[in-house]
């Protein structure tokens, strides 16, 4: 199993959108939307854009990992505010396996940005050990999700699922490291 202290480690590289299909080549206008994806790139995860008519046209981008729609900003226009709360549930919960440091710590981000929302709710925490050679306690965060994510912080919770995620026991530097990449990547203000 993963040392703790790996959790530290050097963040994804993850790169800013470039303005243009990674698929076509296209350049991709102000306002227009375009489908923004993560793909697997052995451990890490890679940002690649791909234009509206090349995603309707079928066109994937190899070993896709997650997606959501995205509309290229006027020059100098703020960050959105609003980050589609389905993206951020469906992101959690494909994360569920993850073994690399980097997307345990980017699943635990989530769970906080998440819980901030009011779309998570913690209950409890499990430790267990890890399994490895040394024995080593992990903390499992147990939390109930919202039942329909559309009614927002005013809905109902789902007494009848749990989720379950690691604290890596990441540091408030690594808190606000693993955010900003977030943020980055989702081209939003988390």
């Amino acid at each position: 199993m993963i040392g703790m202290s790996q959790f530290n480690a050097p963040a994804y590289d993850i790169e800013r959108p470039t303005g243009q299909c990674a698929l076509t080549g296209k350049a991709l206008e102000p306002r227009e939307t375009y489908i923004a994806t993560l793909v697997e790139d052995g451990d890490a995860l890679q940002r690649v854009d791909v234009c509206r008519e090349a995603w309707e046209g079928g066109q994937r981008p190899e070993h896709l990992f997650s997606y959501w729609q995205a509309t290229v900003p006027e020059p100098n226009e703020k960050k959105k505010l609003f980050v589609d709360d389905e993206v951020l549930m469906n992101l959690l919960e494909r994360l569920a396996d993850a073994e690399q440091p980097q997307r345990i710590a980017f699943r635990f981000v989530l769970t906080l940005i998440l819980m901030r929302k009011k779309l998570l709710r913690y209950d409890e925490t499990e430790k267990r050990a890890d399994g490895g050679d040394e024995e080593e306690v992990q903390e499992w965060w147990r939390l109930k999700p919202k039942l329909d994510l559309s009614k927002g912080p005013m809905g109902k919770w789902d007494e009848d699922r749990t989720i379950e995620v690691l604290d890596p026991r990441l540091d408030e530097a690594g808190i606000r490291q693993v955010t900003d990449q977030l943020s980055e990547i989702l081209q939003a203000e988390l």
